[in-house]
């Protein structure tokens, strides 16, 4: 690392945290403001090292050097104190009425512009010494506040989100911009009212403005409306706007990230990710380099040659970017091995987690790649012999892939796994064709790998569903088999020489479909005519076997609390568990009590109708008896009821 590593000026760096970095106009010296405790340090950059360290009562919100080296400072503090130092140290300390945020000279005048948390823009001339009459705005509070540096244009960035511009000599506004609504585009999404942030003068028409919301928005000063508007996506206030003349590029940045990016089309040029967090950029004037204040002890120094060349302090570093490009250095990991722990338990080098000679990195480790190949030969002296039998096989393996391959059917469902391979390889051509990508293939599907494993699972061709339902089988079924018989011959071949044979099959029949329907039709009937011989010739069967058989008489216990009624409904109760599921459903066909009847795909459907037992049949006479008492007692009433009408006529 300290290889690697170039410091260029010696303890660049605060005790805890760095807020603000600025050069002097003469480039000598550099400025930084950190804490804690709150203090300024000068670093000289022709000796490279630090020049003085000053501590301070309150923390520094910005400064300002007056003077062309840092003979004249002035600090704003966080206690509404105004500090100025010189050479020897502190001069003079006053205070503003309201909090400061920000403050700007005008050199002209020699007057001071402070904005903060109020209306009002504070000036405090340093040739009289007094405050002034301040400016009055119609800002709540201002952020920032620039100054013009050709026509000395006094601008102040508000908490509103717009931007007033001041003419010193009268001290009139001259101007107003309101940049919150020029911010929010179409593209842009943001939570509140966006503030201004930052703010920049380039030359004498361009200016900058940056929103506490993250973006940047490019003004002439001519127009209200901005010439671009710069989107960093994060969502964050934008810390500091600088102007790159050489290459017309703008320097934004906010706490995460420094973007750089033309300013005429907007295009990005590159960016910097520090680490940490960032809270103050300075762009050394002329050159190349970048300084940034962070949320940590150390301060960063960046540097981009395209940007311009070095420092006339370090003019080195062009010589070592050269050497760097003629001469690219290894990456910092090429010299390493990534191996995991389980790698490490193999290789016998467990002991070595936590010690300097493994780097944890992600779900392993970083080891020196002389370490790794030493202990590789010690744990496997052989692997060379592997390495060679490796290479060997994969050369015999391309030499057998120029062969014929057999397809290696499975055990169960042969006919089956042949029909998808077949079906297949006319899809692979189809596809190849329309240029669609392959579907999966049942045979490697995991899901179905038992249908072709587990004996269960095999298909029976002999059956009366399958019969049915695939009647054109049968004629496909023979070319099949014969490709069956062909590839077992050559299995057995391979098996006894120990080698593929090479040929191509005899048997190169193209395999054709009828997709017919009248075919289809002839087909299905015939299959159910050879169904219903089938079924004559085992009823023939079984009634021969039922004249055969001689019944032997057989004798019967009655349990206690059972009525006997006959040995005829026994009889006939244990013939009918002993007969099959078919036959007992013939049976019951024959009573009526079940119909059966084959539907149109080749299925069959059975309806069942429950049997009554005695109790129902009993109860159900009884009421049959009742209602037929019932129908003739009406039938005489009403006989009666006409008698006695006949009689009244009569009389």
């Amino acid at each position: 690392d300290i290889r690697r590593r170039i410091e260029l000026i010696q303890d660049f760096e605060m005790p805890t945290v760095s807020t603000k970095i600025k050069v002097s106009r003469d480039g000598q010296y550099i400025m930084a403001a950190g804490t804690y405790k709150p203090r300024i340090r000068c670093f000289d950059t022709y000796q490279l090292s630090q020049k003085f360290e000053r501590c301070l009562d309150s923390e520094v919100v910005t400064f300002e050097i007056l003077s062309d080296d840092y003979s004249k400072i002035v600090f704003l503090q966080c206690g509404r104190f105004v500090e100025f130092h010189s050479q020897h140290g502190h001069y003079y300390r006053t205070r503003i009425p309201k909090f400061g945020r920000d403050f700007s000279y005008h050199y002209p005048s020699c007057d001071l512009y402070f904005v903060g948390a109020s209306s009002e823009v504070y000036r405090l001339n340093l040739e009289q010494g007094r405050f002034l009459n301040s400016l009055q705005t119609e800002a709540a509070e201002s952020n920032v506040c620039d100054i013009n540096p050709v026509h000395f244009l006094f601008a102040l960035g508000t908490a509103e989100g717009k931007v007033e511009c001041w003419d010193p000599r009268t001290r009139t506004r001259v101007g107003l911009l309101d940049c919150a609504l020029s911010s929010v585009t179409a593209d842009t999404e943001i939570e509140g009212l966006p503030s201004i942030s930052a703010l920049k003068f380039d030359g004498a028409l361009n200016m900058a403005v940056g929103t506490s919301t993250g973006q940047v928005l490019l003004y002439d000063l001519r127009s209200s409306n901005p010439l671009i508007v710069k989107d960093h996506r994060y969502g964050l206030p934008i810390k500091s706007v600088q102007f790159q003349p050489q290459l017309d590029l703008i320097l934004s940045a906010d706490s995460r990230i420094i973007k750089m990016w033309n300013k005429d089309t907007g295009k990005i040029f590159t960016s910097v990710e520090p680490e940490h967090d960032i809270n103050d950029v300075c762009l050394y004037p002329n050159s190349g380099m970048l300084m940034t204040a962070n949320e940590a002890p150390k301060m960063n120094i960046y540097y981009i040659p395209v940007l311009g060349p070095a420092p006339k302090w370090c003019s080195f570093l062009d010589n070592l970017t050269e050497e760097l490009e003629e001469n690219p250095e290894s990456t910092v990991y090429d010299d390493y091995k990534f191996v995991t722990r389980k790698d490490l338990e193999n290789l016998g080098l467990a002991h070595l987690v936590g010690s300097s000679l493994l780097r944890a990195y992600m779900h392993g480790f970083f080891m020196d790649i002389r370490l790794y190949h030493k202990a590789k030969m010690m744990a496997n002296p052989f692997a060379y012999e592997e390495y060679r039998r490796e290479k060997i096989r994969q050369k015999i393996e391309e030499t057998r892939a120029q062969r014929v391959q057999l397809k290696k059917l499975p055990k169960v469902n042969k006919e089956l796994a042949l029909k998808l391979i077949e079906e297949e390889s006319e899809e692979h051509q189809a596809t190849r064709k329309r240029k669609q990508k392959n579907l999966p293939s049942l045979l490697k599907d995991d899901r179905f790998k038992v249908m072709f494993e587990n004996p269960d699972f095999q298909v029976d061709e002999q059956s009366e569903e399958f019969r049915l339902l695939n009647p054109l089988v049968s004629k496909i079924s023979e070319k099949r088999k014969r490709k069956l018989k062909i590839l077992e011959e050559l299995e057995a071949q391979e098996q006894e020489e120990e080698e593929e044979a090479e040929g191509k099959a005899s048997d190169a029949e193209s395999s054709e479909s009828s997709d017919d329907e009248k075919g289809w039709v002839e087909e299905v009937r015939k299959q159910r005519k050879l169904l219903r011989q089938e079924e004559k010739v085992k009823r023939k069967e079984r009634f021969k076997e039922d004249q055969q058989t001689v019944l032997k008489p057989q004798f019967f216990e009655i349990k206690e609390g059972e009525e006997f009624r006959s040995f005829k409904d026994s009889a006939k109760k244990q013939k009918l568990m002993k007969k099959t599921l078919g036959d007992r459903l013939k049976l019951e066909e024959k009573l009526g009590t079940l119909n059966v009847s084959d539907t149109t795909v080749g299925s069959k459907q059975a309806t069942f109708k429950l049997k009554k037992s005695e109790q129902q049949r009993k109860q159900q006479e009884a009421e049959k008896q009742h209602r037929l008492e019932r129908k003739s007692l009406r039938r005489s009433a009403s006989h009666l009821r006409s008698r006695r009408g006949r009689g009244r006529l009569f009389h």
